[in-house]
């Protein structure tokens, strides 16, 4: 069974696929207990309201007995980071560049599901990112990698370019051998961070981190930050790319993770410039939609204070007034920042 499953999820265009227990891990409800505890799921509230579920499997689904990860390679053809450098316009991460990946992995994984019922049996459910399923150490479980420095799966045929889903079943299927840790005494990832996000152990502080700041806060960004968000206005690439597992990742060919035109180096003050309807133009099927308008235009003023172009000072005059207060505030700063000698 095992052998076919693979088969057809290569088939359907999925890259890695993996097989694990729906059994508890108790590592993993300490390091969930411990994380909310300390407040680190900052504004995510739904990460403390489904402990439950999301530390045990059979929490979400009693049936459930096995389950299949399935990862989808979107490495960059280029370098990652290489819109950095370009202060006027805005660096959105490479996962956001192309399709939404939510919507593309979970067609894919509801192709393989309808095969499986079909031909196997069973009874499954299937997720990507919308339930609390804990995805990378179930994806490491499962044999697609191990979790690195920076938290997030490394493999290694595809270094950290990994979207991830997952296929719960009633099937019992032998799980995978578990890959070991390759991370050595390497800290590319941690040194590479803009904020200091990373402790060196594996864990995150998220409130620190670009990618948590820019996407799930709400209101105002903490002014001792921004000076380091760059011109970072969705997510963050710097830990992913820094990682020397990267080499043996082939480049994607998937159409539907090809950046697309408009996202791939956005000027700061034609996004400075969106109102309601634009913004659900430009960024209709991308993940980006998901923020709204006041959040991206935030994220852009901040970019536009670091930025150093004093050009970009009558965009963000034009949202003095804005009449969301974290958008006005952060225009105020911008405007300081660019007036500044």
């Amino acid at each position: 069974m095992k052998a076919k499953i693979r088969a057809k999820a290569l088939e359907l265009g999925f890259d890695a696929v993996g097989f694990a227990p729906a059994v508890a891990d108790p590592a993993w409800r300490a390091a969930l207990d411990q994380y909310v505890a300390e407040g680190r799921h900052g504004g995510m509230g739904w990460m403390a309201e489904r402990m439950d579920q999301r530390a045990n499997p059979q929490g979400l689904w009693a049936e459930v007995r096995s389950v299949v990860t399935l990862g989808s390679n979107y490495a960059p053809a280029g370098d990652a980071l290489a819109l950095l450098e370009q202060g006027d316009r805005g660096n959105i991460s490479v996962y956001a560049r192309g399709k939404d990946y939510h919507d593309v992995v979970k067609k894919r994984l509801k192709a393989l599901a309808r095969w499986m019922v079909d031909n196997l049996g069973g009874d499954l459910k299937v997720f990507v990112d919308t339930a609390p399923v804990m995805e990378k150490p179930i994806a490491a479980r499962s044999g697609l990698g191990w979790q690195g420095r920076h938290t997030n799966v490394v493999s290694r045929d595809f270094g950290s370019w990994l979207f991830l889903g997952e296929i719960y079943t009633t099937l019992d299927l032998p799980p995978d051998p578990v890959q070991a840790d390759h991370c050595g005494s390497c800290r590319a990832c941690v040194d590479a961070c803009p904020t200091g996000a990373l402790d060196g152990q594996g864990r995150i502080e998220p409130r620190r981190c670009i990618s948590y700041l820019t996407i799930e806060h709400q209101g105002a960004i903490d002014p001792e930050l921004r000076s380091r968000l760059g011109n970072r206005i969705y997510g963050c690439d710097d830990c992913m790319a820094a990682c020397p597992w990267n080499k043996f990742a082939p480049a994607t060919t998937d159409p539907d993770y090809l950046p697309r035109m408009e996202m791939q180096a956005p000027r700061l003050a034609d996004l400075a410039s969106l109102d309601d309807p634009g913004f659900r133009q430009v960024f209709a099927g991308s993940p980006v939609k998901r923020i709204g308008l006041d959040r991206l235009l935030r994220n852009v003023l901040v970019a536009m204070g670091n930025s150093g172009d004093r050009r970009l000072l009558p965009a963000a005059r034009a949202l003095l007034t804005h009449q969301n207060p974290s958008v006005a505030e952060s225009a105020s700063w911008a405007v300081e920042k660019l007036s500044s000698p």
